[in-house]
């Protein structure tokens, strides 16, 4: 097949589905056109050594990735947001006709950054067949102080049109085809895809002593918070349940983001000396942070929205047989326990978040090492990327009519050889 791909993230940014699902295509004989932007991914500003231009187009054996600039806007405010959408939908649009022209699908990844961007594309391309793969909903219904509010009313309304339009919505965890379905998808067309890591990086591993001397300074308990300090994650709980412990356990947090001061101011205030913070590391480091700790907090907000969302985080946990305290609601707590992998506490509620963290120390080493594999198991069972790449040409074959083709050719020649 003739396969596009649209995605606003694409490696060197860490877009491991989108990136490695045109890899994996690639080796299985596909064709396959991405249609991207710059890497500006998480800061907010053109990589070193990249310069947005208007022609920018690479070629390796079957695989064209054609990239179009767009607003690098790197305070994260929701006008800049908005503003860095808008201006890849314009680029796209420019591109992706010609690009994407003649494909047999059209595979989105769809996080709302390219819902502008996927609309104008099917209006220009007629009757693409399309895969959405739905990532996240929008949630900032309530706009900012430098946001109008008929942006969110925009962008759900593309999104909903979006919905109707696709051949195939796949949705990125159970509980989100509640969402897309009241959003108008049609139930027939709705279908599961669980996202994979990349498997590369995150798999079980020993940290070294360097690591270990990073994240641990005694033998008590830690649980390592490792990516975005943001709104969505909401660590002001977790701060306030490891400032209840006091020296019973550690709590470790790697990484950066817009409410990291507000994160730091809380845990001063608290006099937490038992929360750290360790600066961003590079993904290929994470899987001996994860060894040095004993668990995995994936945090998330109580939010209607988020109960359907399954952080990437956590993939990448279970991937690396580390076990998870999982502060969230939703298909992320139903993950953990179903596989055993950890513990979870509804989110939001530092009380009891404190106690699974009381828990969670009380645990035996070998008990926690069980969790892990269990964790890991139920990875390479439910969320491999040899599973969702299959389900995903599968997908894609189904859409463009590649499938009912297929079938019938089987027929037929189980109809030759009776005849014969």
């Amino acid at each position: 097949m003739r396969i596009g791909i649209l995605s606003y993230h694409f490696p060197p940014e860490p877009a491991f589905v989108p990136g490695s699902l045109a890899e994996e295509l690639v080796a299985r004989g596909h064709e396959v056109r991405v249609l991207t932007g710059y890497p500006d991914y998480p800061g907010g500003h053109v990589y070193p050594g990249w310069r947005q231009r208007w022609r920018h187009q690479t070629h390796s054996e079957r695989l064209t990735v054609r990239r179009v600039p767009r607003y690098a806007g790197g305070d994260g405010t929701p006008r800049a947001r908005t503003a860095s959408w808008l201006s890849f939908a314009g680029s796209a649009a420019l591109a992706g006709r010609g690009l994407l022209r003649g494909v047999d699908a059209l595979y989105v990844f769809g996080h709302p950054a390219v819902t502008f961007a996927a609309s104008g594309l099917l209006r220009l391309l007629g009757r693409t067949p399309t895969v959405l793969h739905v990532q996240d909903v929008w949630t900032e219904h309530e706009p900012g102080p430098a946001q109008s509010d008929r942006a969110p009313a925009r962008l759900e309304a593309a999104m909903r049109r979006l919905y109707r339009e696709a051949a195939v919505v796949a949705v990125s965890s159970p509980s989100m085809a509640d969402l897309v379905r009241a959003c108008g998808a049609d139930p027939a067309r709705v279908r599961t895809v669980l996202n994979w890591t990349d498997e590369r990086i995150f798999r079980p591993t020993q940290a070294g002593p360097a690591v270990r001397r990073l994240i641990r300074r005694d033998d008590r308990c830690v649980v390592m918070h490792a990516g975005t300090i943001g709104v969505r994650q909401g660590l002001e709980t977790a701060v306030r349940a490891a400032a209840a412990l006091g020296d019973r356990m550690d709590l470790v947090l790697v990484g950066s983001g817009p409410q990291e001061r507000r994160v730091r101011g809380l845990a001063a205030e608290l006099g937490a000396d038992n929360v750290r913070f360790v600066e961003r590391r590079s993904a290929v480091d994470m899987p001996q942070l994860y060894a040095a700790a004993d668990y995995q907090l994936v945090a998330q907000r109580d939010l209607p929205e988020l109960r359907g969302t399954v952080p990437a985080k956590l993939q990448a946990a279970l991937s690396c047989a580390a076990p998870v305290v999982a502060s969230a609601g939703g298909e992320t707590a139903e993950l953990v326990e179903r596989a055993r992998a950890g513990l979870s506490c509804p989110p939001e509620d530092w009380a009891a978040l404190a106690d699974r963290f009381w828990l969670a120390a009380a645990i035996p080493a070998a008990a926690r090492i069980d969790m892990g594999r269990r964790g890991r198991g139920a990875y390479l069972r439910e969320m491999s990327m040899r599973t969702g790449v299959d389900r995903i040409e599968a997908l894609l074959q189904e859409a463009a009519g590649v499938a009912p083709k297929r079938a019938k050719l089987a027929e037929a020649m189980q109809a030759d050889r009776a005849a014969e």
